[in-house]
């Protein structure tokens, strides 16, 4: 096995061991669409054996669509395979989270679902394999508390390209913890999560990539401007067009508002163009959701995101984070500057293609 194959599984042993909490015994199911990395299924399925449980692979038509938009689309056998399954590993993208399937198996209670989207077999490498995880947390766990501790601050994000936004800290919606160790759904580690008061948020937000229908790099800035809510949408016109129609769809005819923000932190994360759930972790980097929250009624998991680069913020004054480096307080930014990548062998898988695309990258 070559030194390629060594990362990656012991990306994907983390992924499922490690991570998911994965034990001798249980079912588990991965989903993936006809755009999924097949190097990615192969190593989760063998992990998930070594393991001692009991993989399959269900692999379905890319849909449209996130969320419940994507109801229309997803097979009936969906849900007969998650009801019996302990956990579910989502390589679909656009991702599964908020269909109806995955609505009825949060309130079963059984599955620990994970949103793995668009991954690769390198980023499962690096996200997973590349990174002392219990080092990564520590760190995670002190930010997510000093922004939890934050409710009702004033926060201010700006980045070389030009964004410039205010808001208020809400409550944190959900804490994402170290391990699956119960049902409920569960993201891949990476960035700590922002809430704001929706509309308390005010200024120009500067995006460098983009999850409308697919996701892409953005070369020229995509531009939206915010004043309580979503008001104006500028930039590359089939981006421009592309967001215009997610917001809409997400926000029953309107823009909406900014459901959060996020501040990246992961140190062994790329920016390849090509994998939005990587490309959102990369270190300095924000991933900010638009549209209508899931936990208010009409809203659901719909809304489009976009990635700001080299971010700097603030809080209450306070500069947390400049050009994408954790600088306070000074406790945190302490052990963050310790936060490295821990990399064995080298990685140089890509990811997969943006969605909607006919071509394949090679594993």
């Amino acid at each position: 096995m070559d030194e390629n194959m060594h990362a990656i599984d012991r990306g994907a042993a983390a992924l499922v061991v490690d991570y998911m909490s994965v034990v001798k015994g249980e079912t588990v199911l991965i989903t993936a669409d006809t755009l999924t990395d097949t190097l990615v299924l192969a190593t989760v399925f063998r992990a998930v054996r070594d393991a001692g449980a009991e993989p399959t692979i269900m692999t379905i038509a890319q849909v449209p669509f996130q969320g419940a938009l994507a109801d229309p689309y997803v097979p009936s056998t969906l849900g007969a395979a998650v009801s019996q399954a302990d956990v579910w590993i989502d390589f679909t993208f656009p991702y599964l989270a908020g269909c109806h399937v995955f609505e009825h198996a949060m309130k079963d209670g059984r599955v620990r679902y994970l949103l793995g989207g668009d991954l690769g077999a390198g980023g499962i490498a690096r996200l997973f394999g590349a990174v002392n995880m219990d080092e990564y947390y520590a760190v995670h766990e002190r930010l997510e508390q000093f922004i939890s501790d934050s409710n009702g601050k004033t926060a201010r994000i700006t980045c070389p390209r030009g964004t410039d936004v205010s808001f208020n800290i809400d409550k944190s919606h959900y804490l994402k913890p170290r391990r699956a160790l119960k049902p409920g759904t569960y993201l891949v580690p990476g960035a700590c999560t922002v809430f704001p008061a929706m509309a308390s948020v005010r200024g120009t937000i500067c995006f460098t990539g983009i999850f409308h229908e697919y996701f892409a790099g953005v070369s020229d800035p995509l531009v939206i401007h915010v004043d309580g809510g979503i008001r104006e949408v500028r930039g590359p016109t089939v981006h421009r067009v592309a967001l215009d129609r997610a917001l809409k769809r997400a926000g029953n005819g309107e823009y909406g508002n900014i459901i959060h923000f996020t501040c990246a932190i992961h140190p062994s994360a790329r920016q390849t163009g090509s994998s939005f759930i990587e490309d959102s972790r990369v270190m300095g980097c924000n991933a900010v959701g638009m549209g209508l929250p899931w936990w208010i009624p009409g809203g659901g998991e719909n809304h489009p995101d976009g990635v700001v680069s080299d971010q700097s913020m603030w809080i209450d004054g306070q500069k947390i984070i400049s050009d994408g480096t954790i600088v306070g307080p000074s406790g945190l930014a302490a052990i963050a500057h310790r936060l490295r990548p821990d990399v064995r062998e080298p990685i140089n898988q890509n990811t997969r293609v943006a969605a909607g695309s006919n071509d394949r990258l090679g594993a």
